[in-house]
């Protein structure tokens, strides 16, 4: 690596303040990443870290500072600009035109042209030449819409490497795919890093950061509290330093006690196949039960199935030895059912809406008033409870969600489904996006409503969570139970073996 001063750092942003109404995001943030290098960005959900790349990316004007790239002083007045400049990101929350073509979505804006027309022979080429070279098995004339969510990602790691950016930025890119498939995207950061580019990598897995990254900038409050190599720190350090207190353990002490069965599921099949087959298990009061098993095992559709998302051909739902139809979920919800949703941008949230219509919108009907009127004192005071009791950052109630970090708009959902008081909280991938110590506080909600006589399944692809929070684990193999294991006695071998049974 050169150590020229001028070309030491390609992206230098130093002294970075930004202050909306009420609450001043940014104070005096820095970020300085070098070429030829791995750059982890960490910090609690609300550290500031988005906020940071949005003034990078010219979506909002920083109040103070000053960014310089490739040697040059620099303020894009658009993320169009920033592309266009050699700075690119793959976000977590993957935005694509599903009805259009792999290629279509890869050159967007930018069609290669013959005459006036689009050449779609080159842009078909130069395509496959990108996904040869970062080894991707996609072809770029089918639908984006047909593409599993990780061949989504790879499309968006794609996309940036054919602006040839010099700077790419990585939003927990690792979120929705699976070891394999992690393996894969590290070979394509690593071909990014050897051509010189520096990438900014965001995660919330501690174990990937220590794997894949040289250098860390950590954030908290909105204040820069560290740039310094990796090498040398530990995970205890880094999470105090995010956090700003010791956090001994990754999962609290389990106190919940498991007693009789509250639900049970005899044979439930799904309408559409293929999904799940045949599915058998019972829930009992106070027990946390996991669900395990590896990309495409239909883990969600169990829960969506039981929530009347997706229609059963067969089986019978039994809760406290009554069976219920749970058809749709309006029913599912008066039976005492509760989900938390995977995609939370696409099926949790109404971005555009503000924080009390979000916590409350599962829940109307108990704020009616004899006149058929809304209680605005009873809504207020049921906001105010799951800001209080998730520990949301927001300045106040009427912000709207989607200009929240993710982790905040994922504890507005998980305290809207509390209000409703259900019986089966049901949470599908519930600490995806989420730092350290915000899932330490969600697991501790988890125990609490488990030690109030809840049933309560957890869909995780954390391995260490699944075996940290809960007392049993069923996995899941192509649609088909392939066992229940006790948590206290089982190993991740084990478990991966159980999830590899019926491929």
């Amino acid at each position: 690596m050169t150590t020229n001063i001028e070309n030491e750092f390609l992206l230098e942003m130093t002294g970075i303040s930004k202050q909306f109404p009420g609450v001043k995001a940014l104070d005096k943030v820095n970020l300085k990443v070098r070429p030829h290098s791995i750059h982890a960005l960490m910090g609690e959900n609300g550290a500031g870290k988005s906020t940071l790349l949005k003034c990078l990316f010219g979506i909002y004007e920083k109040n103070e500072g000053k960014i310089v790239f490739l040697g040059k002083e620099i303020n894009f007045e658009s993320s169009k600009q920033a592309l266009e400049s050699g700075v690119s990101m793959v976000h977590q929350e993957l935005n694509q035109v599903l009805q259009r073509s792999v290629m279509d979505n890869i050159w967007l804006g930018r069609y290669p042209l013959k005459g006036f027309f689009v050449d779609h022979n080159k842009m078909y080429t130069d395509t496959k030449k990108i996904f040869e070279e970062l080894d991707i098995d996609i072809d770029p004339k089918v639908k984006v819409a047909t593409l599993s969510v990780s061949q989504m990602q790879m499309l968006e790691i794609a996309k940036a490497f054919s602006y040839d950016a010099k700077i790419v930025i990585m939003d927990e890119p690792t979120s929705s795919l699976s070891e394999k498939e992690v393996r894969h995207l590290f070979k394509i950061i690593n071909k990014l890093k050897d051509r010189g580019c520096g990438i900014v990598y965001i995660s919330h897995k501690m174990e990937e950061i220590f794997e894949i990254c040289d250098e860390i900038t950590i954030l908290r409050d909105g204040v820069w509290i560290e740039t310094r190599p990796l090498a040398g720190l530990d995970m205890d350090q880094i999470i105090n330093k995010m956090v700003g207190r010791d956090l001994t353990h990754r999962f609290p002490e389990k106190t919940n006690v498991v007693k009789e069965v509250i639900l049970e599921v005899k044979d439930l099949t799904a309408t559409n196949q293929p999904s799940i087959n045949h599915v058998n298990f019972n829930l009992h009061k106070g027990e946390i039960l996991g669900v395990a098993g590896l990309v495409g095992a239909k883990r969600t559709d169990i829960v969506e199935t039981l929530f009347g998302i997706r229609e059963r051909s067969s089986g019978e739902i039994i809760l406290h030895g009554k069976s219920v139809a749970n058809k749709d979920a309006h029913a599912a919800i008066n039976n005492g059912f509760a989900l938390v949703t995977e995609e939370r941008r696409a099926t949790g949230i109404y971005s555009n809406l503000d924080i009390t219509f979000n916590a409350l919108v599962a829940n109307v009907e108990q704020y009616k008033t004899k006149s058929g009127l809304l209680s605005n004192k009873k809504m207020k005071s049921d906001t105010q409870w799951v800001i209080d009791s998730m520990s949301v950052k927001t300045p106040t109630h009427e912000t709207n969600i989607g200009s929240l970090s993710g982790g905040n708009q994922q504890k507005v959902i998980i305290g809207r489904w509390l209000l409703t008081n259900p019986e089966i909280l049901m949470l599908d991938e519930p600490t995806r996006g989420i730092d350290v110590g915000a899932k330490f506080e969600i697991y501790q909600l988890i125990l609490s409503l488990a030690n109030k006589d809840k049933g309560i399944m957890i869909i995780s692809s954390e391995m260490p969570e699944l075996l940290g929070i809960t007392d049993r684990i069923l996995v899941m193999s192509n649609g088909r139970v392939a066992g229940i294991v006790n948590t206290k006695e089982t190993t991740q071998s084990e478990i991966l073996a159980l999830a590899a049974l019926y491929l």
